[in-house]
């Protein structure tokens, strides 16, 4: 089954919400091994770890920007299948890069207030840098063998908990 037969055969909705989800995976997938990459690369690794050795990050806004841009060579061609799916798959490209850009400063600003990860905040608070490589999630990191838990002293954990609101981060 090619895929202009199976395009033809699904109610369209289908195929965006398909189109959609694919891309948040996806997404999810070249952040870790972009990030993996610029730990095992010598000249990406040098710029990268100006990042690691000031542990600040340059605010969601330009996250995201640096994030989308990369992530464009991947949208363009998926359009030759037909508008409706390069547009779904862009945009969940596109989600997907903001979610990331925000948990990853969040994880630098407010790590108490990541309830879903804070393995980006252990990778750089532990200098795990050939595990934890996930920015948004761990599930990567899981697959492919880089997961490494770390479980936080009581009082760190407290120091976590500042009160900080969703919203108190570096956004440019």
């Amino acid at each position: 089954m090619n895929i202009h037969h199976l395009y033809s055969t699904l109610p369209s909705f289908m195929i965006v919400v398909f189109c959609f989800v694919a891309a948040l995976i996806f997404g999810s997938l070249i952040e870790y091994w972009v990030h993996r990459w610029m730990h095992n690369s010598y000249r990406v690794g040098r710029v990268h770890s100006k990042h690691h050795h000031s542990n600040c990050n340059q605010g969601v806004i330009r996250e995201f920007m640096e994030y989308a841009g990369g992530s464009s060579i991947f949208m363009w061609p998926i359009f030759f299948i037909s508008l409706e799916v390069g547009l779904s798959w862009s945009i969940g490209i596109l989600v997907y890069a903001a979610f990331s850009a925000y948990s990853h400063q969040l994880q630098h600003d407010n790590p108490s207030r990541c309830f879903w990860t804070r393995i980006h905040y252990i990778h750089h608070k532990y200098n795990m840098e050939q595990h934890n490589f996930g920015l948004a999630m761990d599930v990567w990191d899981r697959v492919f063998g880089t997961y490494k838990p770390y479980k936080l002293e009581p009082l760190e954990e407290e120091l976590l908990q500042a009160e900080k609101g969703y919203l108190d981060i570096k956004w440019w």
